[in-house]
C-alpha cells in the first residue's frame, strides 16, 4: 500500500512539522488534492497527494516534527481502510473541499511540477458511520492558517459565511463562529493525540514555549550571523519631507494606484542606486574559500534585496530578486507582494535564498531605529524607522528657520571585517540623500 513520504523541499531543509491535515482516514484524495499543511524552517507549505486513492492512515499526528523521507500518510485502493490495523488513530481534521472520483492508483506528477488530471467525475468524501452526509458543494476557500486556526478551534470552515475576497473564509470569519460554541459548555471528548501547544505550563505560574519551526531558524541565524560578523553600526537622521510629499502625488496616479506606496519603498529605491557606488555592502565575505585556504570577498552585481518581514511564526527575509533593474512602482509591487506572502506564511524557501542586502522596517511598530544583526550571508543591513513630524531647522545663514518637517533615522549594521568605516557612511549618506531629494535620484 503507498506510502507518502515527506519529501524534500529544497534549500537543505532535512525536517519539518506537521501542522494541519486536510483530509482524515476513509477519504477519497486525487492526484494534487491538497492533503497537508507542513512548517518548515523557513515557512509553512501546503503538501499535495502523489497519489489517488483512500486515505487508510495519518501516520504522523499534528504538532510532530519529522525527518525528510518519513512516511506520513498512507493511501490505498477504495474501501481499503477496513483493513487497516485499528491501533492507527486518524488525526481529526475538518475537511473542507470534496474530491475527485479516484483513478488507478500510481505516482503522479505534484502541483506546481506539471499538468493536472481533468475529466474525472467528483462525488463528496466518506463520512464517519452514522453521520449525516451534506450534499455536495464546492470547496471552501481558505488560507492554511485560517485553516489550522479553524481544526484547533473545533469549527467546521463548510459551515462558516465566508467574508473575504472571492468568497474566502478570513481568520475572523471562524473567530466569530467558535465565539458563540465558546459560550456554551460542550461534552467531554474521548483522549485523542495531543497536538502541540503554544507553551507549558510549568511551576509558579511560569510557561515554556518550544523554539521551532521558523523561530528556530530565526535564532539560529542571528546567533551565528552576531558571533561570526564583527558588526558596526552608524545611523542619520534625515528629513524625509520631500519624500513624504513625493508619495502623496503618486498616489493619485493611475500607475500607482493598486501599489501600496511608503517610505520603505523609496528607501529600497535609495538601496539599489547607493549600492552601485558601493559594492562591498552588496559583497559576501567568505572565510578560508582562497585557494591559499585565506578568506575572500565575493562581489555581486545583483542585488536581491531582503525585506525583514515579521509573521506570526516568526521573522523571514523573502527578497526581490534583481531589485536593480525595477523602477519604483516595479518595487512597490514587488515589496507588496512578499510581504502579503509572508504575512500569510507561504513564502517558499526560494524566496528566502541568495539574499545580497536586507531592509528592516521598525517604522510601522512606532520605533525610531534599532541596531540590526546583519542577515546571514550579506554583508550589511539597514533600520528604517518611523516617519515623525518634528521641528527642523531649515534654511542658511539669515533665512534659517524652525519649521515642522517630516523626520526619519536610517541606521545601518555592517560586517566591519572587509567594510571600514569611510565605506559605510558613504553608502549612508547616498540613501539619506534620495530621501531627502527623490525626485532628482529617482530620475536616473
Amino acid at each position: 500500500m503507498p506510502e507518502f513520504k515527506l519529501p524534500d523541499v529544497g534549500e537543505g531543509l532535512t525536517e519539518a512539522e506537521i501542522v494541519a491535515w486536510h483530509v482524515k482516514v476513509g477519504d477519497v484524495v486525487e492526484v494534487n488534492d491538497p492533503i497537508v499543511d507542513i512548517e518548515t524552517a523557513k515557512s509553512v507549505v501546503e503538501l499535495p497527494s502523489p497519489f489517488a486513492g483512500e486515505v487508510t492512515a495519518l501516520l504522523v499526528d499534528v504538532g510532530v516534527t519529522v525527518e525528510v523521507g518519513t512516511p506520513i500518510i498512507r493511501i490505498g485502493e477504495p474501501g481499503s481502510v477496513s483493513v487497516e490495523p485499528a491501533s492507527v488513530e486518524p488525526v481529526e481534521t475538518p475537511v473542507e473541499t470534496p474530491v475527485e472520483t479516484p483513478v488507478e492508483e500510481e505516482h503522479k506528477t505534484l502541483v506546481g511540477y506539471g499538468p493536472r488530471e481533468t475529466g474525472t467525475t467528483r462525488r463528496p468524501r466518506r463520512a464517519p458511520a452514522g453521520a449525516a452526509v451534506a450534499p455536495a458543494a464546492v470547496g471552501v476557500l481558505a488560507k492554511p492558517p485560517v485553516r489550522k486556526l479553524a481544526a484547533d478551534l473545533g469549527v467546521d470552515l463548510a459551515t462558516v459565511p465566508p467574508t473575504g475576497p472571492h468568497g474566502t473564509v478570513s481568520r475572523e470569519d471562524v473567530e466569530q463562529a467558535a465565539a458563540p460554541a465558546a459560550a456554551v459548555p460542550s461534552p467531554p471528548v474521548p483522549a485523542s493525540p495531543a497536538p502541540v501547544v503554544a507553551a507549558s505550563v510549568a511551576a509558579g505560574g511560569e510557561r515554556r514555549q518550544p523554539v521551532k519551526g521558523v523561530g528556530k531558524a530565526m535564532a539560529q541565524a542571528m546567533v551565528s550571523s552576531a558571533f561570526t560578523a564583527p558588526h558596526v553600526t552608524i545611523w542619520t537622521t534625515v528629513d524625509a519631507t520631500a519624500t513624504t510629499r513625493l508619495l502623496d502625488g503618486l498616489r493619485g496616479r493611475a500607475a500607482y494606484a493598486d501599489l501600496r506606496l511608503s517610505p520603505l519603498v523609496v528607501a529600497a529605491r535609495a538601496v539599489t542606486l547607493a549600492l552601485r557606488r558601493s559594492p562591498l555592502l552588496n559583497a559576501r565575505y567568505d572565510a578560508g574559500t582562497a585557494p591559499d585556504g585565506g578568506d575572500e570577498v565575493v562581489l555581486r552585481d545583483e542585488v536581491n534585496l531582503g525585506i525583514a518581514a515579521a509573521t506570526p511564526r516568526g521573522l523571514v527575509v523573502p527578497n526581490v530578486k534583481g531589485a536593480e533593474r525595477m523602477s519604483l512602482a516595479e518595487l512597490a509591487g514587488a515589496i507588496g507582494e512578499l510581504v502579503a506572502t509572508a504575512r500569510e506564511g507561504r513564502t517558499p524557501p526560494a524566496d528566502q535564498a541568495g539574499g545580497t542586502f536586507t531592509i528592516t522596517n521598525v517604522g510601522p511598530l512606532g520605533m525610531e531605529g534599532g541596531t540590526p544583526i546583519i542577515n546571514p550571508g550579506e554583508s550589511a543591513i539597514l533600520c528604517l524607522g518611523a516617519v515623525q513630524r518634528r521641528p527642523w531647522v531649515v534654511g542658511e545663514g539669515a533665512e534659517e528657520r524652525l519649521e515642522p518637517r517630516d523626520v526619519v533615522t536610517l541606521t545601518l549594521s555592517f560586517d566591519h571585517r572587509h567594510i571600514d568605516g569611510a565605506a559605510g557612511s558613504a553608502f549612508l549618506h547616498d540613501v539619506a540623500q534620495v530621501l531627502a531629494d527623490p525626485v532628482n535620484a529617482l530620475l536616473v
